[in-house]
């Protein structure tokens, strides 16, 4: 079942879902690499937010 956006309860926001297309691209825009590259990430790490940002800083260089 997909997110209810008009809900903010954060109770998530620890983690990054691959189901959810505008997670995956606001993802992939604030570190500035592609969402594929987002969702090979998560296939290889797992959907931690801390954990994906390290990855995802260690890919610009």
């Amino acid at each position: 079942m997909a997110d209810d956006r008009t809900k903010r309860d954060f109770g998530d926001r620890d983690r990054v879902s691959a189901d959810e297309d505008y997670e995956v691209r606001y993802f992939a825009k604030q570190h500035r690499i592609s969402p594929e590259k987002v969702l090979d990430l998560i296939k290889e790490h797992g959907n931690n937010r801390k954990i994906l940002e390290r990855e995802a800083r260690k890919l610009r260089g």
